[in-house]
């Protein structure tokens, strides 16, 4: 019941309608989200919990923006270089977000010297 009437929760009415009658399964990446198409190319995500873009990872978002047409397979659950950090979600309103240092202005030392 609570599909018909809320948005947030995984998928809209209409989603599950089209992921039901014309969605082909298409994979799985590591936070649960499922991706489908249809015969049109047209390409879309299913959430596992909470819809937030930020949690598509990036072969999977270059496959819905129709920048690459392989499909990501397991390879793309790992990392590709050693500088690569894992990806994570947008966490900004949350408590986990981003926290700049700040300094102080006397800590500041200049690599010059104004004119007097």
């Amino acid at each position: 019941m609570k599909i018909f009437f809320t948005w947030w929760t995984k998928q809209t009415f209409g989603t599950f309608l089209k992921t039901l009658f014309t969605g082909k399964y298409v994979g799985k990446d590591k936070y649960g989200n499922k991706y489908y198409r249809n015969k049109n190319d047209e390409r879309w995500v299913v959430y596992s919990n909470e819809i937030e873009a930020t949690k598509i990872v990036s072969d999977w978002y270059l496959w819905m923006h129709h920048t690459i047409d392989k499909i990501p397979g397991k390879d793309s659950l790992e990392k590709k270089y050693t500088w690569q950090k894992e990806h994570k979600e947008n966490k900004t309103g949350t408590n986990e977000r981003f926290k700049p240092v700040k300094i102080k202005k006397n800590s500041v030392k200049t690599k010059y010297e104004s004119w007097k």
